[in-house]
């Protein structure tokens, strides 16, 4: 199965040698389930022919927020809603999750709560899983169409479903040890300080990417039947 990743931003350049860029951390997270991946570098202008350039898609993370003024937003969220039209299975991720919400009829703001950094506990309903977070923003109204599965204490709308061809969720099963390491140090200028310290303080500690991966994984495969 071909899927087509849509970068919406960069890993720190320092972590790249050692993490690859998020793309990267995809395939990883991904690896053993028979999927073939292009990049498509949309933060950058560089965009598929259209929804049915590939099998299935995913929406990486970005430190830039789904509302803010880029050339390449307005056309990432006429691909989404075009995604969405073709019933072509779609995965969003932190930024993914938010923009996909937003294109569809949902609001994402600056959350006032603050913060979410490191490894937190989210209910999906069957089962509660340990993940990594790293944002400010938040979905704060849903879609029309979306139906919250998942929350943690902090984020109310943790992860959604839209159809059966669309999931989204806000922590980043794609951030390993590593990643979160280099975010503390290299993006970390805004979190407060408390916050990263227990990021750092929870970075040994075991995380269920792979079930969510499995989870995921098993989204898209069924979406393309």
């Amino acid at each position: 199965m071909r899927i087509g990743i849509l970068q919406t931003g960069h890993a720190p350049e320092a972590i790249r040698p050692e993490t690859g860029d998020y793309s990267d951390m995809f395939k990883r997270l991904f690896a053993g389930e028979d999927f073939d991946f292009i990049t498509y570098d949309v933060v950058d202008g560089l965009f598929p022919d259209g929804a049915e350039a590939e099998e299935g898609w995913i929406i990486t993370g970005s430190r830039h927020g789904a509302y803010e003024d880029h050339d390449w937003i307005p056309p990432l969220e006429t691909l989404i809603r075009d995604i969405a039209a073709s019933k072509r299975p779609l995965l969003g991720i932190c930024f993914g999750h938010q923009i996909i919400a937003q294109a569809l009829g949902g609001k994402v703001e600056k959350f006032r709560g603050g913060w979410s950094v490191g490894r937190q506990a989210y209910d999906f309903g069957d089962a509660k899983l340990n993940l990594n977070a790293w944002h400010q923003d938040q979905v704060v109204e849903l879609p029309p169409e979306g139906v919250a599965i998942a929350q943690s204490d902090f984020c109310k709308n943790a992860a959604m479903v839209v159809g059966k061809s669309i999931l989204t969720v806000q922590p980043h099963p794609e951030f390993d040890r590593a990643v979160v390491a280099g975010l503390i140090e290299h993006r970390s200028d805004a979190v407060p300080t408390e916050l990263v310290d227990q990021a750092r303080a929870t970075l040994t500690s075991p995380t269920d990417n792979a079930e969510m991966a499995a989870r995921m994984a098993g989204f898209l495969k069924k979406g393309a039947k």
